[in-house]
């Protein structure tokens, strides 16, 4: 069957994150939420369903954004044309996928996260995708264990958990000869891939969760690294304390990292601290840029959304970091901060709760960033990696900066 995954209307709303990708590529515990779908299906993700401005979005590995009226042609996979639509906010437990040979309708936890559909059948129309709850296909229902995350800060506020439940089934194996001077504690799992590089000095800590190394990852010396942690292919962490953290590919960290994802890409080689923070890809912090995630009176912390502040109930919340964001050395950002995509701020003092897209300046004195610089700066920056921006990229990013003007304004 042809898999392809929607975002709704609440995972739209996962800004910044959710303005330059669709929701299923983001990471959650070992594997991008699309990643997950697939492993529960056992079927490759022939597409999303997003919001129209994703259009054009193609990234190595992943999925491409479909249009929502070419669902009825989506691949054929064999399967005689078959779909299966699931909603790409809905964690799958790591059970066998039920058989479903007639039409249904998916649950999770009580809500509806999709349908499965032979061909020929009737594919939900947008405001179905946009509010699965509020459809009525009358098909007979097949519930799926797992779980469905509900806000943005649900990928940081579960992610150690989900680490702890993905290393058992996705990397059995945990025999490895360690290099003279690696220390490892704790009784969970410690994983290794091709190719890591653990150096002497090296502290793994899996006393309260497991690791999983990913290939050609390398570990500097004088690095402690504390379960429950992912950290992705080729990514360097050049030294410090981390724990409780999800590493997508390529980075480079260092400093003091706790109960944070980093989504890919990401360029922290310096000190400061980064916890409960979600941070998209191709962002640069500058030296010591630190952000807080509990506030001085413990109090609740309260998050920018697209329908307003919103109490997320939680104490411990740090910032949430769009695509290509930039800091300059000494930056600080409040708790619970929104910074937005292609936003590039320096002067060495305290950031907005909320930072729209493509701005630029320091503190409260923000500009509107003139998007053909930021183009140059962000290609500029990929090209250090041996990545070009392709076209693709360039038009996707100019209609985000066309759709966040009014924020700006």
């Amino acid at each position: 069957m042809a898999l392809v995954l929607f975002d709704d209307d609440r995972a739209r709303a996962w800004t910044p994150l959710t303005l330059t990708r669709p929701a299923g590529e983001l990471l959650f515990g070992c594997l991008t939420l699309r990643e997950r779908a697939e492993h529960f299906w056992g079927e490759a993700c022939v597409g999303h369903i997003a919001d129209a401005g994703l259009q054009g979005f193609a990234e190595p590995g992943a999925a491409p954004v479909l249009e929502i009226n070419t669902l009825d042609s989506a691949p054929d996979t064999g399967a005689g044309g078959a779909q299966i639509l699931f909603l790409s906010r809905a964690v799958p437990d790591f059970t066998p996928a039920p058989p479903i040979d007639e039409p249904a309708v998916l649950t999770m936890e009580g809500q509806i996260v999709g349908w499965v559909l032979p061909h020929g059948a009737d594919s939900p129309d947008e405001n179905d995708l946009l509010n699965p709850d509020g459809s009525n296909m009358g098909l007979p229902q097949v519930d799926i264990p797992g779980r469905v995350l509900s806000n943005i800060w649900d990928l940081t506020a579960g992610n150690g958990e989900q680490v702890c439940f993905d290393v058992p089934v996705l990397f059995p194996e945990s025999r490895f000869t360690l290099a003279e001077g690696v220390h490892v504690s704790g009784a969970e799992r410690v994983s290794l891939g091709d190719g890591v590089q653990l150096e002497a000095g090296v502290h793994l800590d899996a006393s309260d969760g497991p690791i999983r190394l990913s290939a050609g990852a390398h570990i500097s010396a004088f690095t402690r690294l504390a379960g429950p942690t992912f950290v992705g292919p080729d990514t360097r962490v050049l030294g410090g304390s981390l724990g409780n953290v999800t590493i997508g590919p390529a980075c480079r960290v260092r400093g003091e990292v706790s109960s944070t994802v980093l989504l890919g890409y990401v360029n922290k080689a310096h000190e400061g601290y980064l916890g409960h923070a979600y941070v998209g890809r191709w962002v640069n912090l500058g030296a010591l840029t630190t952000n807080s995630d509990l506030k001085n009176n413990y109090g609740v912390v309260r998050v920018h959304t697209p329908e307003g502040s919103v109490d997320t109930g939680l104490i411990k919340i740090g910032c949430f970091l769009g695509d290509h964001v930039k800091t300059g050395i000494g930056t600080l950002l409040p708790t619970g901060c929104v910074i937005g995509v292609g936003s590039n701020l320096f002067g060495g003092v305290m950031a907005p709760l909320h930072v729209p897209a493509f701005s630029w300046g320091m503190g409260e004195n923000l500009e509107e960033y003139d998007i053909e610089r930021f183009l140059d700066t962000a290609a500029l920056a990929m090209s250090r990696r041996e990545i070009s921006l392709e076209e693709a990229a360039r038009t996707l990013l100019r209609r985000a900066w066309e759709r966040t003007r009014p924020e700006r304004q």
